[in-house]
């Protein structure tokens, strides 16, 4: 029972990365793919590889979500309590990552898997099992990175906007536009990065999580290669399979985007996605931060031209996304231990 349940969590956390890949995929190459720098094909190969890369480039994301979200020290011998706990986490996530993909709202799906983790341990939490989420970590690698890293983007995708305004003042339209247009496909390659670089480990340190309740790891030997490969494969795989119906969202209904704007917007969410992935080892949104940028760029035209009721639907999404995932995390724990309880 233990070992079928812990290649079920894998099985899950596969399913989890292949839906964020093909949820978050539009983070990167819409932009590309709205000022027609890329065609969408070649900007989704050129996603998967970035974010088959960007995955391999390092674990202290993963870290984090593996010990600093829910503490599971309590329950050491127990194994299937811990993967309970692991795959109701997992199913949270899901679930919200495919309804907002449904609608067409990018919203996060690394807060999704965090909402999960945090619901399915308060409901471990309710029945007695010692569980501890870390509110105080929760806040500290989750909360603030989620308000500051939005806020980062818009502030420097506005200033930055402005600087390379003032810079190509005197340079011809066409020209300059059509040098952005190329110096795109660098931005995209940098961002899905960036986005494996994030999104990816945060499932490896779930995988983490499984494979250290089935003592096939042990704590301080840190990540092993086969959960890297696992979750970049998957990420990468989900994010070739496409992200159209969030692409629209991202690359047409917030603003009109030019090559300027698109170079712009996205090399400036790629430098906060590295800058919080190792500097501060915080798992933030590439959709949060892209968007934030998006509109701060786009705000440079004026303010009018940011179409704030899209913006704002989706920042409902995301201000939805942490208790939401949390919510079917916590039914989906009592529904799993049910059901085990029965075997």
């Amino acid at each position: 029972m233990e070992i079928t349940l812990a290649i079920l969590v894998i099985v899950v956390c596969v399913g989890f990365d292949f839906t964020n890949g093909f949820h978050d995929a539009a983070n990167a190459i819409a932009t590309a793919v709205s000022t027609k720098a890329l065609t969408p094909r070649a900007a989704l190969t050129l996603a998967a590889l970035a974010n088959l890369a960007g995955a391999m480039l390092g674990t202290a994301v993963a870290e984090t979500i593996a010990k600093q979200i829910v503490n599971l020290d309590a329950l050491n011998s127990l194994k299937i309590e811990q993967l309970t706990i692991v795959l109701a986490a997992l199913l949270g996530g899901v679930a919200w990552n495919l309804i907002t993909w449904w609608k067409g709202l990018p919203s996060s799906s690394s807060h999704a898997l965090i909402g999960g983790l945090a619901g399915a341990g308060l409901a471990a939490m309710c029945i007695g099992w010692g569980v501890k989420v870390e509110w105080m970590h929760i806040v500290d690698k989750v909360l603030i990175p989620m308000v500051t890293s939005p806020a980062i983007g818009f502030v420097l995708g506005f200033f930055v906007m402005v600087l390379v305004l003032w810079i190509f003042r005197h340079a011809q339209a066409h020209r300059a536009l059509r040098h952005f247009r190329m110096a795109q496909r660098f931005s995209s390659a940098a961002i899905a990065l960036g986005h494996g670089l994030q999104d990816a480990q945060k499932t490896m340190g779930v995988m983490f999580m499984a494979a250290l309740a089935m003592n096939w790891v042990r704590p301080g030997e840190g990540i092993p290669f086969w959960i890297k490969a696992l979750a970049a494969a998957a990420i990468a795989l989900g994010t070739y399979s496409g992200g159209f119906r969030i692409m629209r969202t991202l690359g047409r209904k917030i603003i009109e985007v030019d090559p300027a704007r698109g170079f712009v917007t996205e090399s400036v969410a790629a430098s906060v996605l590295y800058l919080m992935a190792f500097v501060f080892h915080a798992p933030v949104s590439t959709t949060h931060t892209l968007t934030s940028a998006l509109m701060g760029v786009g705000a440079t035209k004026r303010l009018s031209a940011v179409r704030w009721g899209m913006a704002g639907n989706i920042v409902t999404a995301w201000v939805l996304t942490l208790p939401a995932a949390a919510a079917v995390a916590f039914v989906c724990f009592f529904a799993v231990h049910g059901i085990l309880g029965l075997f």
